[in-house]
């Protein structure tokens, strides 16, 4: 956001008390502060407020001078010193946020000479926090004390929460997995609504015609009648008039201390400000020595057929359309919508591809969960009566999303229609480079996956892939045998079918078996709790193909995301505030049995650690407000905080949350406020160059970067995060 439109956002009272302090953000330029090496690529100084030196605050550079806007970010040390190393040439405004400040003047900078920078103090507690990120202003939502469920309904003597609302941690499972983990619900444009949608009568009123804007609008409408409708609308409608009114954030965040403060972060703008990015791939996640210095490349989902790439080298940005094979394919155009606050009447998403997910592989292609036709145009060998291996075993009727593959050196895409639908997708470790995906649906039965050294031997797509149902072997035979349907009642003397629809999908390094994750009710809108799945290939997996599933434990809730570290420990984020581990090798009692089907046969293989922040008022004190909307493991010390540290993309913080030495670290972004990512990525560039060589990619996670404080203009950002050894290194 520009001054004039991040002031425009605050309270007049706010304006006059900022323009009085604004003189405190005079600047001096010359000799570096003792402590600080400068070369001839660095801006550094120190930061000074009226008290002295202000230690953990961030320092901004930001560029137009590049073919695409850059910037970089770092932390001051105990002293206020900064060093932002590693500049390109170019003129850069220089400035300092941090909490209990706000942004003074953005002044000039020039790499290779030292910038001392004033802080202006923020001069009210309603100044100070408009910076804080976006969980302390959702965390102030008022949820239904815990006695209001189960809900009793519309009707006469009714509470207004829906019959199937079964618990308070439903409900909050719900305004986390279907409502934050896509539009950043503490971010500016949604605490504070726009009023371009017109004057309303109530804010009950404006809040029934804010969730019908754009071309989201489904998904919100069914979110929110989840909730009551009318009784979610009061709630968010309370919300936000209490912030209206000037009520604040209950607790402050803290400045970055310790190991946070080592963190730099660069930025540059790719893509269209209306585009919707999933995630970002940098190299293979098996090996990320693999491409060095080489391309970035995003999945813009449901906005855009063009596939943005990123070159961190020139700084340069572009698109690749990707293809569709059937000219019927749905576009996000079709959908229904209201005029827009940002856009008025205009669609704009038109993306037919619904590029969900990317992945690189050893040989340099880039692999995509993409659709290419209509899911209704399903072969006849995939259906009932069809004669592929797998669907004689489990016949599927439809798949929303496919698979693709782009070879960078050529330019060509291959569509590869599957039976199966596609969501998440990751390789295995075996010598046909196996690709497995997950459903990502409410209704997926099956696990699918891709020999991709046979389809790029044959192009053969139906004879490249299979599936098979999820069984969980009840009686002990240790074999696949016979078993009953999923809506079938248990018998203890044969297996059981269940339906689980991966949302993650990780295979082992430690023993090749394949993890899954299923999401509660607040995404998957079925009523049954969210699990980690395990399965177990076997030598021909639609046939001999076995499943385990684990719930967490009874004080927390609803995993999203997974994956696994090196010694086969499994990492997931919870809706309840938490990165959790399973250890399955901790398990003591059997796993077989009916117990089995419950998930609640080993509760001692989880290990809990809650995010750090304020959580909701009247909801357990054991979680957090937080939400995360993945977990990646960094298994190669590609951050430099060691191998096996998690990393949980903790959007509803702003922040890249690690674990490092059984502490929770929070690596946050300020800017642009609004920090939203869902994954991570990490390469080494040059193993030899210490931090400078290693470092973790993400990009802008929103559906709505409009949301954040540059408003309308901003466009989705990539960003590389980096280590330290000390605030101060070169």
């Amino acid at each position: 956001m520009t001054d004039v439109k991040r002031a425009a956002a605050l309270p007049a009272a706010v304006l006059a008390a900022m323009l009085a302090a604004a003189p405190m953000a005079a600047r001096a330029q010359g000799s570096p502060p003792a402590g600080v090496e400068i070369g001839a690529t660095d801006i550094g100084g120190v930061v000074t407020g009226p008290n002295g030196p202000e230690a953990g605050v961030w320092v901004i550079a930001e560029t137009t001078d590049l073919p695409t806007k850059f910037a970089k970010i770092v932390v001051t040390n105990e002293r206020g010193r900064y060093l932002i190393p590693d500049l390109p040439g170019g003129a850069y405004k220089v400035w300092v946020r941090g909490y209990g400040l706000v942004d003074g003047p953005r002044v000039d900078g020039t790499p290779g000479r030292a910038l001392d920078l004033a802080a202006t103090p923020a001069p009210t507690p309603a100044a100070a926090a408009w910076y804080y990120p976006g969980m302390y202003w959702y965390s102030m939502l008022r949820i239904p004390a815990a006695d209001q469920f189960p809900g009793t309904g519309d009707g006469a003597g009714g509470n207004g929460i829906p019959e199937f609302m079964r618990s308070q941690n439903a409900w909050v499972d719900t305004v986390k997995q279907s409502c934050q983990s896509c539009h950043a619900l503490g971010s500016l444009n949604i605490r504070q609504p726009r009023r371009e949608l017109g004057e309303f009568a109530s804010s009950e009123e404006m809040w029934f015609r804010r969730i019908q804007s754009g071309q989201a609008m489904g998904g919100m409408a069914v979110s929110i009648g989840r909730l009551g409708p009318q009784h979610g609308i009061a709630q968010f409608a309370d919300w936000t008039d209490r912030v209206a009114h000037g009520e604040l954030p209950a607790e402050q965040p803290r400045r970055p201390e310790g190991l946070a403060r080592n963190m730099v972060v660069t930025l540059w703008d790719w893509a269209e400000p209306t585009t919707y990015l999933h995630d970002a791939i940098s190299t293979d996640k098996r090996d990320p020595t693999l491409y060095p210095r080489g391309l970035i490349y995003g999945s813009p989902e449901e906005s855009t057929d063009d596939v943005p790439v990123l070159d961190p080298v020139t700084h340069r940005a572009w698109k690749i359309r990707h293809p569709i094979a059937h000219p019927e394919t749905p576009s996000a155009a079709d959908e229904p919508r209201g005029p827009s606050p940002f856009w008025g009447d205009r669609a704009i998403w038109d993306g037919h591809t619904s590029n969900h997910n990317l992945i690189m592989d050893h040989r340099g292609l880039v692999w995509f969960a993409a659709r290419i036709r209509p899911a209704e145009a399903q072969p006849d060998w995939c259906k009932a009566g069809g004669d592929h291996p797998s669907a004689r075993i489990a016949p599927l009727p439809a798949s929303g999303r496919q698979l693709s593959v782009y070879d960078p050196a050529t330019g060509r895409f291959d569509l590869i229609d599957t039976c199966f639908q596609t969501h998440h997708l990751y390789f295995g470790y075996d010598p046909d480079h196996t690709l497995w995906t997950s459903w990502g649906g409410p209704t997926g039965g099956a696990v699918g996956w891709l020999n991709t050294r046979r389809f790029l031997e044959t192009r053969d797509a139906r004879s490249s892939q299979g599936w098979a149902p999820m069984v969980i072997d009840v009686p002990g035979w240790g074999r696949r045998g016979d078993y009953v349907e999923a809506n079938a009642p248990l018998d203890p003397a044969k297996q059981k079918r269940i339906i689980a629809g991966f949302y993650g999908v990780q295979p082992s390094p430690a023993d090749g078996s394949i993890w899954g994750q299923s999401m509660d009710s607040g995404f998957s809108r079925v009523e049954q709790p969210g699990y980690l799945i395990r399965f177990i290939p076997g030598s021909d997996p639609a046939t001999t193909g076995l499943t385990e599933i684990f719930q967490p434990p009874p004080s927390s809730f609803s995993p999203r995301g997974i994956d696994v570290d090196s010694k086969g420990v499994v990492w997931t984020t919870l809706a309840s505030g938490h990165l959790a581990s399973f250890d399955r090798s901790k398990c003591t009692a059997p796993l077989t049995g009916p117990n089995a089907v419950t998930g609640r046969q080993c509760e001692e293989g989880w290990t809990l650690h809650r995010f750090p922040g304020p959580q909701f008022a009247g909801v357990d004190p054991a979680g957090s407000a937080d939400h995360a909307y993945y977990v990646w493991v960094d298994r190669f010390n590609t951050l430099g905080l060691g191998n096996d540290v998690p990393i949980a993309s903790t959007n509803g913080s702003e922040s890249l949350t690690v674990l490092v030495d059984g502490r929770l670290h929070q690596l946050r972004v300020p800017y642009p406020a609004g920090f939203f990512t869902k994954n991570v990525d990490g390469r080494i560039d040059d193993p030899n160059t210490g931090w400078r060589g290693r470092g973790v990619w993400t990009t802008t996670g929103t559906r709505a970067p409009f949301h954040h404080e540059t408003g309308a203009g901003e466009r989705p950002r990539v960003f590389r995060v980096q280590m330290r050894p000390d605030p101060l290194a070169r």
